[in-house]
């Protein structure tokens, strides 16, 4: 066996289905074997590859053991003399294993080897080639002098930006998502250190086999598509303080006691630094739309206090603690009905801010008849407050648009312009695909995937894309990989960098397309981040979620109760929520088993549904609730259907 490739997933099971298409299309020059390891993943993960690749050797974990021991369980039980550890976010080139087997068969002093590597919109990625994490270099890294000084030897010998990307070079560290080694080397050297969890294990067994007498070696004569990050956000305090302290692991490991001690005081720096930074401006860019908001709303009051006072009654007829308190209260009302209804999401969207506003006045009302009467000092001016701020917020939110600040752009509801390269069976199953999706997009027309097809079905053939993209204005490329080698779709991919537009991949016989950063699925299902249900944090989050629900349902139950479908169940929907017997939102209805276990809801995904779904979608969105929970996707929910809270 020349060959033994081995893939870690961890609930990707669409870059896992797409990286499995590539990798056998390329086993098939070269004797090899391919083993997936599974770590608990609840994404139907291990069910695809049953059924869509049962060649495959599955490794089933019952938990999530961590990248370096779920590589070691598969290393022991693999056979080849090389063993190429790959992550399953990846598309290797038709030819990728036959080159880089043939190069470590030619250099014997050889151990590891890396490849060239871009994300899904063709952008080099500079981790292709690194040099070893030492103090000095860790410094100038974390402090951002790398990245001031891209070229420089000194500056980026992290990222070795002074050597070509487009040449063989020696190097220090290979980069976990493709990472060959010979066997031999491994008996010699070791294993992965399975201290790391996640991060830093390649940085170490690649500094071993240095030590073991060994090169590592970068080779750019394949390219691969690596859709870096999708189930981290590396711009996380939580990746910054796991991707740090396996450093820190690293410097006590192989560093003098000295030198570990530095290191380790530096990374912390780095820690606290980095998350300082990343809590500023998470709060920074979180907060300062509604400080805007609160701002103009209080300025209109401001300003139509005393002209109303003139027009009215006299100059000072209402108390100070007025503005001072009583507009304050008024202000966090609304800003927190703008958040509830999504007026804060990336994205201008003035039917959420309308909606927001429009929960908030009512919500004030009813705080206004509540208080004592002496805190009630004028519902004209309350209203008129409305009208200003039902004016200026939407108004000063489509000036900023025009700066086209990012995340301040309009939902105008455009489509997206798609071209789709495929022949013309793949092309009418990736079109239904796409219909299936439920998202905006329009399908401008087809590419012939050969270069003498000539049809009224096609714009053209793959040598005229530039002319395609350019003069029918296309966003996005989709390349059907039945149609379409994997190295062709990198070489177009690298070929057309320069037009800033978005790629995605559709394998053969698959229910996804999957993109530069994203995962499309049939259905209305979007993936991309880990999160879930099974966390702790996340059930509190949820359980908080459903208490506060509860006492904001009862506190304006008088007001909500007459707009309810089945007034008779209301009151018993909370009592069964606060008690803990039921939450507001829990899994459709069907099969759960592989899920982790929750309490009934009162709704489920399937409520946004008007008429009913099969059961396959809804086994689809069990799936995706249970991956990726997030409190704003139950509010959704419950907002979306909250008149039916007493439906039997």
């Amino acid at each position: 066996m020349k060959l033994s490739v081995i893939i870690v997933n961890y609930n990707v099971k669409y870059f896992l289905e797409q990286c499995l298409h590539s990798v056998f299309k390329a086993a098939e020059k070269i004797s090899s074997e391919i083993i997936v390891v599974d770590n608990d993943s609840v994404d139907g993960s291990c069910q695809m590859i049953e059924e869509r690749f049962p060649e495959v050797k599955l490794i089933s974990n019952k938990e999530n053991s961590g990248f370096s021991k779920a590589n070691n369980q598969a290393i022991r039980i693999s056979s080849g003399e090389y063993i190429l550890l790959l992550n399953p976010d990846t598309v290797v080139e038709e030819d990728s294993f036959l080159k880089i087997a043939g190069f470590m068969d030619r250099t014997p002093d050889a151990g590891g080897l890396g490849v060239k590597m871009i994300d899904g919109k063709g952008r080099f990625l500079p981790e292709s080639k690194r040099g070893l994490p030492t103090p000095e270099v860790a410094f100038w890294k974390m402090f951002g002098f790398s990245r001031l000084f891209p070229h420089s030897k000194r500056f980026n010998r992290y990222h070795l930006g002074y050597l070509s990307n487009d040449q063989v070079h020696e190097i220090d560290v290979l980069a976990g998502a493709f990472m060959l080694l010979r066997r031999e080397t491994l008996d010699k050297v070791g294993l992965l250190d399975e201290d790391y969890f996640m991060y830093g294990e390649d940085i170490d067994l690649s500094y071993r086999i240095i030590l073991g007498g060994y090169k590592n070696y970068y080779f750019p004569e394949t390219t691969i598509i690596h859709y870096k990050g999708e189930s981290t956000k590396k711009g996380s305090i939580n990746y910054v303080k796991v991707f740090y302290s396996a450093m820190i692991i690293f410097a006590r490991k192989h560093f003098s006691k000295g030198n570990a001690r530095r290191f380790s005081i530096l990374i912390n720096l780095a820690i606290y630094f980095r998350a300082l930074l990343s809590v500023a401006g998470q709060f920074f860019k979180k907060s300062i739309l509604p400080a805007i908001d609160g701002l103009m709303i209080y300025l209109g009051f401001a300003i139509l206090l005393p002209n109303w006072e003139a027009y009215k009654f006299e100059r000072g007829y209402y108390p100070p603690e007025y503005l001072h308190v009583a507009v304050p209260v008024y202000i966090l009302i609304w800003i927190t009905s703008i958040w509830m209804n999504g007026g804060y999401r990336k994205g201008i969207e003035f039917g959420r801010i309308f909606k927001g506003l429009l929960w908030g006045a009512l919500s004030i009302l009813v705080f206004y008849s509540l208080v004592d009467e002496s805190l009630r000092y004028s519902r004209a001016l309350l209203l008129l407050g409305s009208a200003w701020a039902f004016a200026v917020l939407p108004a000063y939110r489509y000036f900023l648009s025009k700066f086209r600040i990012t995340g301040l752009d309009l939902e105008s509801g455009k489509q997206k312009r798609i071209a789709v390269v495929a022949a013309l069976a793949e092309s009418k199953r990736i079109t239904e695909l796409i219909i299936n999706s439920g998202l905006k997009i329009d399908t401008v027309g087809f590419v012939s995937p050969g270069e003498l097809i000539h049809s009224p079905f096609y714009l053209g053939n793959i040598n005229q894309l530039p002319e395609i993209i350019r003069i029918n204005k296309i966003d996005e490329l989709i390349f059907s990989s039945e149609d379409i080698p994997s190295q062709e779709i990198i070489r177009i991919m690298l070929d057309l960098n320069d037009l800033n537009i978005d790629y995605k991949i559709a394998p053969p016989e698959s229910f996804s397309i999957i993109g530069s950063n994203s995962i499309f699925t049939s259905g209305d299902l979007y993936v991309v981040n880990i999160n879930s249900i099974a966390k702790e944090n996340n059930r509190k989050n949820k359980r908080a979620f459903d208490l506060v629900l509860c006492f904001f349902l009862l506190l304006f139950s008088p007001v909500l109760i007459g707009f309810m479908t089945h007034k008779a169940g209301f009151s018993r929907r909370i009592f069964e929520v606060f008690s803990g017997r039921k939450s507001w939102v829990g899994y459709c209805p069907g099969n759960q088993n592989s899920l982790p276990r929750l309490k009934e809801g009162i709704f489920s995904p399937s409520s946004l549904f008007p008429e009913a779904i099969p059961d396959k979608k809804k086994d689809e969105l069990n799936i995706l609730y249970a991956k990726d929970y997030r409190i704003m996707n139950d509010l959704e929910i419950v907002l979306k259907v909250w008149k039916n809270i007493g439906k039997p």
